[in-house]
Parts: C-alpha cells; structure tokens; sequence
C-alpha cells in the first residue's frame, strides 16, 4: 500500500516573512516525478512545545514525513531535542554521526591550511549536530557530511529529519524516496484534466461534481475559481484527478455534464 506523504517546515524565520518557503514546492516536484504525492504539510516556528506535538502526531501516524529545518547545534535549533521528547527516547551522540562530523572538520582544516585540533570547544560542540534520538538512522549529507536523521514512531510513522537549507535538503530527500520508498513509485499513475469555464458558479456546478465522483471510485473532482486571472479574469478551472484510464472517462462525463449548461469555455489543460 502506497503511504503518505507529509511534510514539516520549521524555524521562525519562514514564520515572520524573513524567509519565502521553497521546500514544499521541491517536494512537490519530487514526489511528482516518481507518479508520488504530497497529503499533507505544516508549519511550525521555533517553539519546543509546537514542534514537540507536530512531530508526536507525526509518529503517532502511519504516514512517511520530512522535516526541514532546526536540526543544527545552536540555541535556536530545537528540532532534534523535539523529537526525542516526542518518541520519549534519550539523546545520544550516534557513532556513525560522530564520523562523518569528525571528517567534515578535518576537511575544513585541510581547506583552512590549519591543523585539525578535536579537543579544542569548538570542534567538541559540533559533535551535537550528531546527537539524535536512540535509535536513528543516518541520513547522509552529499553536500558537507552533516548527517541528518530518520525515526520510527510507535504509530508507524516515520520522519525523516534534513537541515533547513535547500542545497542540502533536496538531494538527502531524494536520496531517501530512491533507497526507501522506490518500490511505490508508478510512472503514469496520476493526471489532471481541467477546463476553463466563464459565466458560471460553483454552487450551480456541486451537484455536477458530486455525480461524477459518486459515478467514478477515486477520482476526484476539483473547483478552483479565479476573479482577477491577468489573462482569463473571472472563472473556474473545472476538472478532475486521479488515474489515467478512471480520470479520462470521468472527464468525459464532465464534459457531458456540462452541455446542460449554458457557458462559454476557455482552453483544456492536462498535468
């Protein structure tokens, strides 16, 4: 059974405006490409206590998510105390963290021309980017080794926690849907199919919308409606989603629906 997809962003900054959101649109895209889709995302500044609660509904799920953001060592970094209070596990710096963190410093040394020194505070105090909940896993950094990390939750969920940054995020995000979750991906498995249509109102199209989806299991039909479009102006985008073969004869049953109305229609769109 294919799982759901969620998504977390983190950090006061996306909050505040400081920031525009570019994660979710990535993962979009992500999941997309491999005939994949994303259920659900939320947004949640730096309160331990928020964090904590989205993330315990996170495990408590049967659901696979990804969370951006606040897994870093500074005091406004909570997200990895967070999640083990939510799983109530301990804290512990993982051994394979401790490596890869180890030999970022010694590249960054190196880089530097200076001597890699592990005692000196500094060098110790990044070792907490490596401490995770007991009994994660690695996620790897292929950008600068800063692993993140994976957790399952009593409920089955399973979160998958990467920095805030995108050049770092979207690659160990891919990596994970490519190691872990190749065995759901479908090529062709989702389209949408739509119309522009003038001259109409929502509430005279639900009972037309209600019929299709009740005539057509799992495709669903959808109603967005525009007053300021820079090109069409005032309509709604009628259309349907799901399958190909299901979505292609609901559509044309849409389409037949609509002849017993009197409107004026715009251009078909396919995705």
């Amino acid at each position: 059974m294919t799982p759901s997809f969620g998504l977390i962003i983190i950090g006061d900054e996306i909050m505040s405006g400081k920031r525009s959101d570019k994660h979710m649109p990535k993962v979009i895209e992500l999941l997309t490409a491999r005939g994949l889709n994303l259920t659900w995302a939320e947004y949640v500044g730096d309160s331990p206590e928020r964090i904590t609660a989205t993330l315990k509904r996170a495990f408590e799920s049967a659901d696979v998510v990804f969370s951006c953001g606040g897994i870093g060592a500074t005091p406004d970094d909570h997200t990895r105390q967070c999640a083990a209070r939510a799983l109530s596990v301990p804290l512990v710096l993982h051994p394979e963290a401790k490596l890869l963190i180890q030999e970022r410093m010694q590249d960054t040394a190196k880089e530097q021309g200076v001597a890699y020194e592990p005692d000196r505070p500094d060098n110790v105090h990044r070792l907490n980017m490596g401490v995770f909940p007991q009994g994660a896993a690695i996620i790897r950094n292929p950008y600068n080794k800063i692993p993140g990390f994976s957790c399952l939750g009593s409920g089955g969920g399973v979160v998958h926690f990467v920095p805030g940054f995108p050049v770092m995020a979207w690659p160990m995000i891919e990596s994970v849907l490519d190691a872990q979750y190749s065995a759901h991906f479908r090529k062709n498995a989702y389209v949408e199919k739509s119309v522009i249509i003038f001259g109409a109102m929502e509430a005279t199209l639900t009972p037309l919308m209600e019929s299709i989806e009740a005539q057509h299991p799992g495709v669903k039909v959808f109603s967005l409606p525009s007053v300021d479009h820079p090109q069409w102006g005032r309509h709604i985008e009628l259309g349907v989603k799901g399958e190909p073969e299901p979505a292609e004869l609901a559509y044309v049953d849409l389409r037949k629906g609509l002849t017993a109305f009197a409107l004026e229609y715009g251009p078909e769109m396919v995705r």
